[in-house]
């Protein structure tokens, strides 16, 4: 018989607020704005797949302790340029700036997000937790409209720890007054959220919508958000 939960704990990134898509619409902007065609970035797809590849590598660096904050934010932006042969450290730095602050305020969500948490709100307490920067992420929570379905946010920044780490599975736990046994955790990111909330004794949802292969064993996996209406 499946447990009877009190509180759900979300990813954001990829599992509520589109990054993709958002991402892809700053970059667009910035892509234009700066005139990068002109620069030697001739292809704007290939451009913003860079931007993924580097951008994914410098996060699994900084979640390791490898690099800083501000090297990562940066230093994405200067291996994309560099990928096109430009190499110009202040334009990197510009446009880093730039999607920082352009980011936060894009409101694009995973398809039936804003459905799933109007099912749950009332039912369970909504809770995120998130690899993310406190201020990029209320600035996301704000834009996007979905703010006031959230008990709690925690982030690395606060809790100073991050996922996979069982010190901010924890850290969650106290803040929202909640234990392992009545929460889930939901996450896109099988070795991150998943793996993380499994070795801090929690059950959890892996969103795995590219249907990608793994080993890990969740207690639930869903390819379409609005598959969590029928597990809560």
């Amino acid at each position: 018989m499946p447990r009877s939960y009190k509180h759900l704990f979300f990813d954001l990134d990829h599992t509520l607020w589109d990054f993709d898509r958002n991402s892809e619409e700053t970059l667009k902007t910035l892509y234009n704005e700066y005139e990068l065609e002109s620069r030697g970035v001739s292809d704007f797809g290939a451009m913003y797949k860079s931007f993924n590849t580097h951008n994914d590598r410098l996060w699994e660096r900084y979640r390791n302790g490898y690099i800083k904050r501000e090297e990562l934010r940066w230093k994405r932006m200067w291996h994309m340029l560099l990928e096109f042969k430009v190499a110009d450290t202040a334009l990197a730095h510009e446009i880093s700036t730039a999607f920082l602050e352009i980011l936060p305020t894009q409101k694009l969500l995973v398809p039936h997000a804003k459905e799933v948490l109007d099912y749950c709100k009332g039912r369970y307490e909504i809770h995120l937790i998130t690899n993310g920067f406190e201020t990029t992420q209320r600035l996301k929570l704000q834009y996007s409209g979905i703010s006031r379905y959230f008990s709690q946010l925690i982030t690395s920044e606060k809790s100073n720890s991050m996922k996979p780490h069982a010190d901010i599975f924890e850290y969650a736990l106290k803040a929202a007054n909640a234990v392992a046994e009545d929460s889930i955790m939901i996450g896109d990111a099988i070795d991150i959220d998943i793996l993380g909330a499994i070795n801090a004794g929690w059950d959890t949802v892996y969103y795995n919508p590219h249907k990608l292969s793994h080993k890990r064993k969740p207690t639930y996996e869903i390819t379409h958000l609005e598959e969590l209406m029928k597990i809560f």
